[in-house]
């Protein structure tokens, strides 16, 4: 059995591959996040003494200042340090916030969401009217609330952005499991003995997983953009660290001096973001077997298609 499942797991890999290569678009942000994630993962030892260095002799160079050296492709701030040496250590503080934030609201609120939604009842009505609490606060406000009393620091802020954001997992869980738990399925597993627990891992779970995994993906953008705005603000991540929200803040004084010290952060959060966003729409899509077709039937074709469907 376990050796069925790692064949069929390798075939819908493939596939999904496959379907990939097929959207350019999509290729694209992958190429762009998979790019992030190596700056995040390598740039701290590669860069991180040179994000540092302060140059009082090169200070606030335009870009493409070649001749003082290739650390300084973008030009350098107000103390001479390098901006793509911190734009590539930064992107490793903004996804050391990001990533973390949204995995733990997403397995905790998946996993509360199915179970109550599963269980019905009196479990479900108290983790709806807690996830109701929690989202009648904003949370940037609650975010900023919260980090105004207690140090800004990173494991605060990935805690209060994985608090706030459980609601949204718990919410959609809860929908996706209530629905299931009412299929034939679900009934014969029932009926053959099987627990609780068991069913929800085995057939509600696989079925639950993609929506919540879409969600996912939209919602890290969310995160990344409230931690750049905490940041932004003052009460995000505190110098001498260094993310792409503070780099902006940094350079908002000096926009009109030396305009890329904020420009080039704030690029990398908006190509970032729109990179995830586009892989979320894609893995909406590429997850639905009713609507995989779009992504392997060409485009004058599915327009064709769409015509005669509202014809």
């Amino acid at each position: 059995m376990t050796g069925t499942n790692g064949k069929a797991g390798q075939v819908m890999g493939s596939r999904m591959l496959s379907l990939l290569g097929k959207d350019r678009f999509a290729s694209v942000a992958t190429g762009v996040l998979m790019f992030v994630a190596l700056c995040a993962a390598v740039g701290p030892t590669l860069f991180g003494d040179l994000a540092t260095e302060q140059n009082l002799r090169a200070v606030n160079l335009p870009p493409l200042s070649i001749g003082e050296g290739w650390a300084f492709l973008l030009g350098s701030d107000s103390l001479g340090r390098s901006v793509l040496a911190r734009l590539i250590v930064a992107a490793s503080t903004t996804m050391s916030v990001a990533v973390p934030a949204v995995l733990a609201s997403l397995v905790v609120g998946s996993i509360w969401g199915m179970w109550a939604g599963f269980h019905r009842g009196w479990r479900e009505n108290v983790s709806m009217r807690i996830a109701d609490v929690i989202l009648s606060f904003p949370s940037l406000l609650l975010a900023v609330v919260v980090l105004y009393v207690f140090t800004p620091s990173v494991a605060n802020i990935i805690a209060v952005l994985a608090i706030a954001r459980i609601p949204i997992y718990l919410r959609t869980a809860r929908a996706e499991s209530a629905e299931l738990q009412s299929r034939l399925f679900v009934d014969a597993a029932r009926t053959f003995g099987t627990g609780n627990w068991s069913t929800i891992r085995r057939h509600v779970a696989p079925i639950v997983l993609p929506t919540l995994l879409t969600v996912a993906a939209v919602d890290f953008c969310f995160v990344m953009l409230t931690e750049s705005s905490l940041s932004f603000l003052g009460i995000g991540i505190q110098p001498p660290d260094v993310s792409w929200g503070l780099m902006v803040a940094q350079g908002r004084q000096e926009l009109q001096t030396a305009w890329w010290i904020a420009v080039f952060p704030g690029l990398a959060i908006v190509i970032t973001t729109v990179s995830a966003t586009i892989i979320a729409a894609w893995a909406r899509i590429a997850t639905d077997p009713g609507q995989r077709w779009r992504l392997t039937v060409p485009k004058r074709k599915r327009r064709d298609l769409a015509g005669k469907g509202t014809a």
